[in-house]
């Protein structure tokens, strides 16, 4: 569980990213879910949008991603939200979180 603090500290990394997905009208597939663990893997925080064909809530799909993949949701707003992960392997990881 990450902080307020934390979490700020990585709406502020998100808010300029580009998402590197979309979930479209097939929703949550092993394929997408599997695509975005990888991409957690070597990013250790990824932006994804939902389309509006999906017809999924942002919150309950970003929450449900998360649970999945044991990730952090850091913020989810309109059709996109943000999901963290410190990497596990040391060659990956880029974000220093603040301590709390």
């Amino acid at each position: 569980m990450i902080t307020g603090k934390q979490r700020a500290y990585l709406r502020k990394i998100g808010h300029t990213m580009q998402p590197i997905f979309q979930i479209g009208k097939d929703g949550l597939t092993d394929t997408v879910i599997v695509a975005i663990d990888e991409a957690l893997e070597k990013r250790e925080i990824i932006k994804i949008s939902i389309l509006e064909t999906a017809m999924l809530d942002t919150r309950e799909t970003c929450d449900e991603v998360a649970r999945r993949l044991l990730a952090e949701p850091v913020q989810a707003i309109g059709g996109k939200f943000v999901l963290y992960r410190k990497s596990s392997n040391e060659k990956y990881r880029k974000i220093e979180v603040p301590r709390k």
